[in-house]
């Protein structure tokens, strides 16, 4: 099938590239590919992305207390971590620094933390809840680690789910992702064909694959790395047309196989964790029911439009709350993703590369002043947050 030029943006006007001859478009795996794959589920690092890792582009001397609750290692090595965060803060007093990898139970220091993904039945949908507890009680974690692995492998089971609408394929799926992002036919076969490549090197080296490469975020890397082969116009409405077809499939993926956030609340609770409601814009019903938590997250890079108005609710209903009731507390979450320091900047995400580890607006003028009003700050939530999971 001869290339087919893509739609110019204006009516009328030219288009600047055409999609790749399908024609040279292999169907099976190559050298190259597999190569290329390798390179994508590795998670050793190089010494270049080691300096990546420990080396932060800024660094915040002035900022005497850090506190991080909500952000995940993914696959870079803790003690690099720890060297990155003593070059941001070199002057730090105070820690209270837990990660929060999905659904994977991970330590630093004298804490560990988890973001768990579960579904809450009362607004039929899955929403997160970050779990923070003491090393030590991880020894009595049995419950909870069986439901973590449930819910790991499930949770990767979504991209064999989103490859297969591709393969398959789905025929109204791959519809509406190409009518919603304009992908002609030409790209979504170009597509079809590097996914089957893919599967293929997926389920021969199965056995030798990390399992944190197993993500939905495989196929978004694998077609990243052939901009140095197409032009970045056409990689870029691959990526549009990618993300379609996934947003579609996570849309009708079943929540029967994710626990009750009430059911994870209570083992939580059995081991003394602390528990807390992040990305509130995106799981704003579960405010509404009354769940056993210590506090919300009012602020995450993604979720920073309502900070205000969720600390002066949040004030109201600690008001409103019996006296011998412990008040809830305001959260921020950085979300900072680790492995996305480490990648090559032509590839990186540079709204996600800008997030770092305890970086949040706490002193921000006009978060600063509703968080007076609330009776919170930095220190204050600190303090009580580390007597709640030391009690």
């Amino acid at each position: 099938m001869p290339a087919t030029p893509l739609t110019a943006l204006r009516p009328g006007a030219r288009a600047p590239w055409t999609a790749p001859d399908l024609d040279a478009v292999p169907r099976e795996p190559t050298q190259a590919d597999a190569e290329r794959f390798a390179r994508i589920v590795s998670v050793d690092l190089s010494p270049e992305q080691v300096l990546r890792a420990t080396t932060p582009g800024q660094t915040y001397p002035k900022q005497r207390r850090v506190l991080a609750l909500h952000w995940h290692p993914e696959f870079v090595p803790m003690e690099l971590i720890g060297q990155r965060l003593d070059a941001l803060f070199p002057n730090a007093e105070e820690r209270l620094i837990i990660p929060t990898q999905h659904n994977e139970l991970t330590t630093f220091g004298d804490y560990a933390g988890v973001e768990v993904d579960c579904y809450s039945s009362g607004f039929n949908q899955k929403i997160q809840l970050l779990l923070h507890l003491r090393k030590e009680r991880l020894e009595n974690a049995h419950t909870l680690r069986h439901m973590l692995r449930h819910t790991h492998k499930y949770r990767s089971s979504q991209l064999f789910e989103f490859m297969a609408a591709i393969l398959e394929p789905r025929q109204e799926t791959i519809a509406r992702a190409a009518a919603l992002t304009g992908a002609d036919e030409t790209t979504v076969e170009y597509v079809r064909r590097n996914v089957a490549r893919i599967d293929a090197l997926l389920t021969a080296q199965w056995d030798a694959v990390p399992r944190d490469s197993v993500k939905n975020k495989l196929l978004a890397h694998w077609f990243d790395t052939l901009r140095a082969e197409h032009s970045d116009p056409f990689i870029d409405r691959v990526q549009t047309y990618l993300r379609a077809v996934k947003a579609i499939v996570k849309a009708e993926f079943s929540l029967d196989y994710f626990y009750r956030a009430s059911e994870v609340i209570e083992e939580a609770r059995a081991l003394g964790a602390g528990i807390v409601i992040p990305h509130p814009e995106q799981f704003w019903p579960v405010l509404l029911a009354e769940y056993d938590v210590d506090g919300w997250e009012v602020w995450n890079p993604q979720s920073s439009r309502y900070t205000a108005f969720l600390v002066s609710v949040l004030h109201e209903k600690n008001r409103c709350r019996p006296r011998s009731g412990r008040p809830l507390m305001v959260f921020m979450g950085d979300d900072t993703h680790l492995g996305e320091k480490v990648k090559d900047p032509a590839f990186q995400s540079p709204e996600k590369a800008a997030r770092e580890v305890g970086v949040q607006p706490w002193d921000d003028m006009l978060v600063r002043k509703q968080l007076i009003m609330a009776g919170m700050d930095r220190a204050r939530v600190m303090a009580e947050y580390r007597a709640r999971l030391d009690g």
